[in-house]
């Protein structure tokens, strides 16, 4: 079982350099999409802020960002179903290529929300970049764009993921073990 310094007891999903290669392998796939252009990366708070750092660092073409907060889990780590918006863009994404930065595509709750809200704006392009995606958990009908590792159906954390805002500074992905007290209790 591999472990993190941070806590030995968790099971080390993907290594911060596993995460490192591929974030730098999906820098590359967007700069090939959009030479010569600008974009606009959007941060999903808080979970996408450490991913969309490290992105926007491995992107070569002119890119800004801005971030939103939504609320779909609450302190626990089942989700309520009900997206809400707790903090808005600050810019205009009028006609300029958006990507939504996301850190894990679970339900698809989020993004679709998201998605829709960001259509309103009529932006030039809109696509996603989900770090992890988690296809067995699906309810929307949603795919990113750009993704960095498929998981099975596994709570994990670290690298900015969190359970009740615990573990977001592992630097590696971890899986939460099943039968954490946190967990049995909700």
């Amino acid at each position: 079982m591999s472990t993190t310094s941070t806590n030995a007891a968790l099971e080390v999903l993907f290594s911060h350099d596993q995460i490192a290669r591929r974030v730098a392998e999906m820098g590359r796939e967007i700069d090939r999409d959009y030479v010569g252009e600008k974009i606009v990366l959007v941060g999903v708070l808080k979970g996408a802020a450490i991913f969309l750092a490290d992105l926007a660092r491995s992107i070569s073409v002119d890119n800004t960002f801005d971030f939103v907060a939504v609320s779909s889990y609450g302190k626990g780590s089942r989700t309520s179903g009900a997206v809400k918006l707790i903090k808005d863009l600050d810019n205009s994404i009028e006609g300029k290529n958006v990507i939504i930065v996301e850190d894990i595509l679970d339900t698809g709750l989020t993004l679709n929300f998201l998605r829709g809200m960001f259509e309103q704006h009529q932006p030039k392009t809109l696509r996603i970049a989900a770090l992890l995606d988690k296809p067995s958990r699906r309810v929307e009908k949603i795919d990113a764009d750009y993704v960095g590792f498929t998981i099975p159906n596994q709570f994990v954390i670290g690298y900015g993921m969190d359970f009740a805002e615990r573990y977001r500074n592992l630097q590696d992905i971890c899986l939460m073990p099943p039968d954490a007290p946190e967990l049995s209790a909700g």
